[in-house]
């Protein structure tokens, strides 16, 4: 048998936290309309949301009930025109858990007593078990009731348009079929191998911008790991592709990158893992801000952030505040460090 396809090469563990949190991040209006379509409709997608994943661990920090793969706080403006924000908080639930809808009723209340304002809360359950759909928390005491029904999304619902998900062009739905196939491809790295390699392909396809083709490679790179020799087969099969389609999507630099964050996926918890995960987070963050605040990522900016240290990312960080164009985001910096 040949050892390569025996399930013990693939890592303990698959990496999913990260991979949906950048998708989330890079793709919150496609995750709304995908997961929940009913509440994209009544969103004013006009106004840029807002983020709150700092303010969101500050009200619930000494309230954590269970692990999960993403909890994020968004302000958005709803269609309806009134002039003031609303807050929906979200939760990517990774594996079963007793604790889970009791979290949505304690991160619910908490949030509405910060903001005194109604807070949605809605959850996307990414476990396997297909019974376990929580959709409510509560109880009633002495005629008084206090309940929380909040929707859900079960990617379990989905196995069945597995298919159609490959094909569509929605971003997550792309993230949901990685998502699936990677738990379906546990045990068979040489079957991951081949799905992996052809959700690839379906990227260069389509008639995308290089910066979302990026983002989703990244995507199904960080969350379906492969061993090390099978690793280069794809790498492999990836450059004879760019030749064949004269199109070069994933530079050196960004494969680079993105295998130094797979290694601090799997470093996490040791002191280098932790240094390397500050500064992809920070190479992350500062690469987002650029494409949200300038509506374009040059391949020379993201080469520089590549192979900035942390002093340089945290002082382009600053600079970003006050910068009126990306090449401003970059000066007065080198000189100093």
């Amino acid at each position: 048998m040949n050892p390569l396809t025996t399930g013990s090469d693939l890592p303990e563990h698959d990496e999913y936290d990260s991979p949906w949190k950048e998708a989330v991040d890079n793709y919150f209006p496609e995750f709304m309309a995908f997961y929940f379509p009913d509440a994209d409709s009544k969103i004013d997608w006009t106004e840029e949301p807002i983020f709150l994943d700092q303010e969101l661990r500050a009200v619930v920090r000494d309230a954590e009930l269970g692990k999960r793969f993403v909890d994020k706080l968004v302000q958005i403006k709803l269609l309806t025109g009134e002039n003031k924000w609303i807050y929906v908080h979200i939760e990517v639930q990774g594996a079963q858990q007793a604790e889970f809808a009791e979290r949505m009723f304690v991160y619910n209340y908490r949030l509405y007593d910060k903001y005194r304002q109604p807070i949605a809360s809605l959850a996307v359950l990414a476990d396997e078990q297909k019974n376990w759909k929580p959709t409510a928390f509560g109880y009633e005491l002495l005629g008084c009731k206090h309940i929380l029904e909040f929707p859900v999304a079960k990617l379990t619902d989905y196995h069945a348009q597995l298919e159609t998900l490959k094909t569509s062009d929605n971003s997550f739905a792309i993230v949901t079929a990685t998502h699936i196939l990677t738990q379906q491809t546990r045990k068979d790295p040489q079957k991951r191998y081949e799905v992996k390699f052809a959700l690839i392909k379906s990227l260069y396809q389509r008639n995308w911008d290089k910066q979302r083709v990026i983002n989703l490679f990244a995507v199904i790179d960080w969350m379906m790991r492969l061993p090390k020799e099978l690793e280069k087969d794809l790498w492999s099969e990836i450059e004879t592709l760019e030749e064949q389609d004269k199109v070069r999507y994933v530079t050196s630099v960004e494969r680079l990158g993105m295998e130094k964050g797979m290694t601090q996926g799997m470093e996490l918890g040791k002191e280098l893992g932790l240094e390397l995960g500050i500064q992809t987070a920070e190479q992350n963050t500062l690469q987002r801000l650029i494409q949200r605040r300038f509506k374009t990522l040059p391949e020379w900016a993201v080469e520089r952030i590549t192979q900035a240290s942390s002093v340089q990312l945290e002082q382009w960080l600053d600079n970003i505040l006050d910068a009126t164009s990306i090449e401003a985001i970059f000066t007065d910096t080198d000189a100093s460090i």
